[in-house]
């Protein structure tokens, strides 16, 4: 094992996306983390198409968020099975789950049980709608916490749409790992480990920002977002010729540089200041329009990069991931899974300036095969 993480044991025994993304941004740095899944396995195996095999047990979703890990099954109500993960709990660093709150408590691993078996534990635990409060019980399904959480509220055009990536999942990962390396951090000076929490509400609330503080503070119900900025203008996604182009002029003087480049007057009336292109957005989007739609988007974006006015344009995933920015960036990894033989896998966000290659490890493994690892971690551990 390399990487800044490489001296920890972290057990996941999380599914779906949530957790096994946490653990897998932990195995990307560098930790040897082992995925205790039931006879039946993580739910995410089986979620889709597309499949990538005949037995439809390796979705392209369950291959998203599993890379570097080891895959152990375990019948936590076989009381051997059960046996085995005490004796991995005493030499572990972290343990992540996220199950509904009391399921690991009723099958004999409580946080105080856990703690008993290794104090210096670190436990995370992540939910659907918290550990405590009128509604702890509900599942956590990220669809249905984008609207109780109220950003579906905020995106789309004319009417509430889901994000398209599971948002809350994804972001209750990130917290959960910066709740865990918090902890381990603690752990240096204590000696003793504590239990982290997050939930998909708690991410997603905490994930508001602005529109958030506009309820709070300014007691304004923000409505959808549409592709515009709600608070700086312009600012969103504008039609031309051929495809659509987005511009962000996130201040006066890049105003100034988008008029500059276009002959206009930056001090028009109505348009001179942020406040009034807001108050005025409809009308400005309509004139950026009917300018932009005389030629197509490449050239546009070719004048706005020549006056540094920051502008993009909207790509497809398959435009994405051939982008030469992408994969000079460590974003796309190649691996070799046990039986797909090499694939692609997108990249760890994280770089260190002591390598070049994406997260913490040169080398990433495959996601594993259900049990593909038993028979050495059993003998290990046994």
């Amino acid at each position: 094992m390399t990487g800044p993480l490489a001296d920890l044991l972290v057990l996941d025994l999380t599914r779906a996306l949530a957790g096994p993304h946490a653990a897998m941004t932990l195995g990307d740095l560098g930790a040897r983390v082992v995925k205790i899944e039931s006879p039946a396995g993580d739910d995410a195996r089986s979620w889709g198409p597309p499949f990538m095999d005949d037995a439809e047990r390796t979705s392209t979703y369950f291959l998203s968020a599993n890379r570097n890990k080891e895959s152990v099954v375990l019948d936590l109500k076989a009381p051997d099975d059960a046996k085995l993960l005490e004796r991995m709990v005493e030499r572990a660093d972290v343990l992540m789950e996220n199950f509904r709150p009391g399921v690991l408590d009723r099958l004999g691993f409580s946080a105080a049980r856990l703690h008993e078996l290794n104090p210096r534990l670190i436990i995370l635990s992540i939910t659907g709608f918290g550990h405590d409060g009128p509604e702890a019980s509900r599942a956590g399904y990220d669809q249905i916490a984008q609207g109780e959480a109220g950003i579906m509220s905020l995106t789309g055009v004319s009417v509430p749409t889901k994000v398209g990536v599971p948002i809350g999942d994804l972001v209750a990962g990130v917290n959960g790992v910066v709740g865990v390396l918090a902890a381990l951090h603690e752990r240096a000076a204590t000696g003793r480990g504590k239990v982290v929490r997050t939930s998909l509400l708690a991410s997603m609330v905490g994930f508001h920002a602005f529109q958030g503080t506009r309820w709070t503070v300014a007691h304004e119900v923000p409505g959808l977002a549409g592709d515009h900025h709600p608070s700086i203008a312009p600012y969103g996604m504008f039609a031309t010729a051929t495809a659509p182009i987005q511009i962000a002029c996130g201040s006066e003087s890049l105003w100034q540089a988008l008029c500059g480049a276009f002959g206009w007057d930056p001090a028009e009336a109505g348009l001179a200041t942020n406040r009034e292109r807001v108050a005025n957005r409809t009308a400005l989007v309509e004139r950026l329009e009917a300018h932009f739609a005389n030629d197509p988007a490449e050239h546009w974006l070719a004048l706005l990069d020549a006056a540094g006015v920051p502008a993009g344009k909207v790509r497809s995933l398959d435009d994405v991931y051939n982008w030469e920015q992408t994969r000079s960036q460590g974003l796309v990894l190649s691996v070799e899974h046990p039986t797909l033989g090499e694939i692609e896998l997108p990249g760890s966000p994280l770089r260190f300036d002591d390598n070049t290659y994406s997260g913490g490890r040169p080398v990433h493994a495959a996601p594993p095969l259900l049990g593909e690892h038993s028979d050495a971690i059993r003998a290990e551990f046994g």
